[in-house]
């Protein structure tokens, strides 16, 4: 009885298979882990690419509008004191963001901190806005950003009879 109970405990022939068997579950486990984060990471790449192309195009509009000085031609302005600059073909519009000044008309004199006399220049206030989307369709949610930016624009006024 104590050999036979002996050459039972010596009998290995099963172990292997058992710890091969624990060792592909442990190496599934731990590939099925990697491909989820790595498609996790993917989607919030890109969604950041998305923000970020949302933003430099609702940036790129603001600069654009900000290149054509006629944009702050108070003749454009409609009575409500707005105005939108893509209406313009002088205003290219490569990443189609949308765009609208404003006529601060309840703004008056310089902007504080700016050091120049009020006796020199009169003060125009206006307030660009620009929306700008996600360049790529692929996603069904694009992003979207908005852009606000004040300008003052200083005109010279006559000194005394000059």
């Amino acid at each position: 009885m104590w050999i036979r109970s002996k050459r039972i405990l010596n009998d290995q022939s099963g172990v292997a298979l058992v710890i091969a068997l624990m060792m592909l579950i442990v190496l599934t486990l731990i590939g099925l882990a990697s491909v989820l984060t790595s498609s996790y990471e993917m989607r919030l790449s890109g969604n950041k690419r998305g923000s970020t192309d949302a933003f430099y195009s609702a940036d790129s509009g603001i600069q654009v509008v900000l290149s054509n000085i006629q944009n702050f031609n108070l003749g454009n302005y409609s009575p409500g004191h707005t105005y939108d600059p893509f209406t313009n073909p002088q205003n290219p519009n490569p990443t189609d963001a949308a765009g609208l000044i404003s006529h601060l008309t309840d703004q008056h004199g310089a902007p504080r901190g700016s050091g120049f006399s009020a006796t020199n220049f009169e003060f125009e206030h206006f307030l660009i806005n620009s929306i700008g989307h996600d360049q790529i369709e692929l996603n069904p949610v694009r992003s979207t950003s908005t852009l606000e930016e004040r300008v003052v624009r200083l005109i010279p006024t006559l000194q005394g009879g000059y």
